[in-house]
């Protein structure tokens, strides 16, 4: 039998029916869910850096936990559709049934006042449209978030499981009742204000524990206060003056 030895067109042949079964075998390679994830193209990520730049860093936020999660959770999917091309401004926005989401430097300066960190437990008072909770998650935090307006809830957990966060424990309730059954946590932030600090989540802290809130009357200014929990009595602080939708005992 006649046999040429590095034939041309034989070394040819066989690279390409090499190739064309590595071709074969990732076009049968199960795909992995990562892969299989459709995300949306993130058309504000301009805006976005921008955002950290100017309201986040510029104004004196120095935690990098903080300032990545601010440039990462997509804000402008936790505002209604219509005014997604604000999501970015130094400004709150109205997420419907007259509340709003704050404005980026406010949650970026209240998540660095609670001083939580990466496997801690935290419960989140005002889930709103979710943003506060998906800021909080994206740092690796375990988060218990309460709504008490049916339809923000819902709003919420979908947008939270649509960024990626539907990790989050949602609860639709009174967020002055808490989450008894998971305290203690080691930090509660509350995005709504009450006009006095609420003793029975205090008793949901963890001794060492802090609270971050908004306090005063509705309809005019009010303070955000830091309340370290001892283990005799709270310790409190002044931060800021702010402004927040009161926080309330019934939706109807």
């Amino acid at each position: 039998m006649f046999h040429m030895q590095n034939d041309p067109f034989k070394i040819m042949f066989s690279a390409c029916l090499k190739k064309a079964g590595i071709i074969l075998f990732f076009l049968f390679l199960p795909a992995s869910p990562a892969f299989m994830q459709t995300t949306e193209v993130h058309p504000y990520k301009e805006k976005q850096e921008a955002m950290v730049r100017n309201q986040i860093v510029a104004r004196g936020i120095k935690a990098k936990a903080v300032i990545e999660a601010m440039r990462k959770v997509p804000r402008h999917l936790f505002v209604p559709y219509n005014t997604r091309s604000f999501a970015y401004n130094d400004q709150p926005l109205p997420i419907g049934h007259d509340q709003t989401i704050s404005q980026p430097y406010i949650v970026a300066y209240m998540t660095e006042a609670l001083g939580a960190k990466a496997g801690d437990k935290v419960l989140e008072i005002g889930t709103g449209s979710g943003y506060q909770a998906a800021i909080l998650a994206e740092m690796g935090i375990d988060v218990y978030t309460i709504e008490i307006i049916p339809e923000l809830a819902e709003t919420a957990k979908r947008n939270l499981k649509r960024s990626g966060y539907g990790h989050v424990n949602t609860r639709c309730g009174d967020g002055y009742a808490g989450w008894p059954e998971e305290a203690p946590f080691d930090a509660i932030i509350i995005t709504a204000a009450p006009e006095t600090i609420p003793l029975a989540l205090v008793e949901q802290l963890k001794t060492g524990g802090i609270m971050i809130l908004p306090v005063g009357p509705r309809d005019s200014t009010q303070s955000l206060k830091k309340v370290v929990k001892k283990s005799k009595g709270i310790r409190q602080a002044t931060l800021l003056p702010v402004r927040f939708v009161p926080m309330i005992r019934s939706y109807n």
